[in-house]
C-alpha cells in the first residue's frame, strides 16, 4: 500500500523537475543553493545559528528543510496544505510543523530569530502581499532577520520554468525592487538583496562569481533580507 504523504512529496518533486528538465539539473541542486545562501546570511547577521529558532513559512513538503535540519536550535514550518505538512514531518522528523490559514501565522509576537519564505510569495494574491510580509515581521524577534526568496521575472528561463510547472498555475512573480519595498513597508530594514543562481552547474568558480554578480538581474532567482529593528 502506498504512503499518501510520500506520494505527495514525490509528485511535487516530479512536477518541479519536469518544469526545469530543459536545464538538465536536479531540483535538489537549486534547493540546496538557496538553503546554503540562507545559512550564510543568517551567520553574517546573527552569528552562530545553532541556538536560533527558525520558521519556514510555506514549507510545503519540506524539501528545503532537509538541508537546514540540525543547523538551528529549533526549526519550525507552516503551510496551508495539511497533506504537504504530513510529508514534511515524515521527511524531517526533528522539525516542528503546523497548519495555518494563509493569513495569520499561528505564533505569538517575536517568536523567532529567523523567519523565511522560499518561493512562496508568488502563490499569494498580490493584494495580500503586504499582510504576508507584516505577519513575517510580527513573529520575528527584535534584531531578527526575515528573508524572502523569489523567482526572477526578468529571467526568460525562469519564466519558462514557471509556465511549465503545474504548481505555479496561480503564480504572480515579484521583482527584486518590489520585494524590497514590501519588506520596507512592513517595517523591516533591508540589509541585503541579491540575484542568485546564475548557472545551473556546480562549480567552485561559479560560486565565487555568484558572490560578485548579485547586482546583475540575470540570476534565476533573487532574495531580500530585512532586519526587525527595536521599536
Amino acid at each position: 500500500m502506498s504512503n499518501p504523504s510520500v506520494d505527495r512529496a514525490e509528485e511535487y518533486r516530479r512536477q518541479v523537475q519536469k518544469s526545469i528538465c530543459f536545464i538538465r539539473q536536479d531540483v535538489s541542486y537549486f534547493t540546496e543553493v538557496k538553503a546554503r545562501r540562507l545559512l550564510s546570511l543568517v551567520g553574517a547577521f546573527l552569528g552562530d545559528t545553532t541556538p536560533l529558532r527558525a520558521l519556514d513559512v510555506g514549507c510545503g513538503v519540506g524539501l528545503t528543510d532537509q538541508f537546514l535540519t540540525g543547523s538551528f536550535g529549533e526549526l519550525h514550518g507552516v503551510d496551508v496544505d495539511e497533506s504537504a505538512l504530513t510529508s514534511a514531518a515524515e521527511t524531517n522528523p526533528n522539525a516542528h510543523y503546523r497548519l495555518y490559514d494563509g493569513r495569520a501565522l499561528p505564533y505569538s509576537d517575536c517568536a523567532f530569530d529567523l523567519v523565511f519564505a522560499i518561493n512562496v510569495l508568488h502563490h499569494v494574491p498580490p493584494s495580500s502581499w503586504q499582510c504576508f510580509a507584516q505577519e513575517m515581521r510580527r513573529v520575528n524577534k527584535i534584531d531578527g532577520i526575515t528573508v524572502v526568496f523569489e523567482h526572477n521575472p526578468i529571467n526568460p528561463l525562469t519564466r519558462l520554468a514557471v509556465s511549465r510547472c503545474e504548481f505555479d498555475g496561480d503564480a504572480t512573480l515579484v521583482g527584486r525592487r518590489r520585494l524590497g519595498q514590501l519588506l520596507t513597508q512592513a517595517g523591516l530594514t533591508v540589509v541585503d538583496s541579491s540575484y542568485i543562481l546564475f548557472s545551473p552547474f556546480r562549480s567552485g568558480l561559479m560560486s565565487k562569481l555568484e558572490s560578485r554578480l548579485g547586482w546583475l538581474p540575470l540570476g534565476a532567482q533573487h532574495y531580500a533580507a530585512g532586519r526587525k529593528d527595536g521599536e
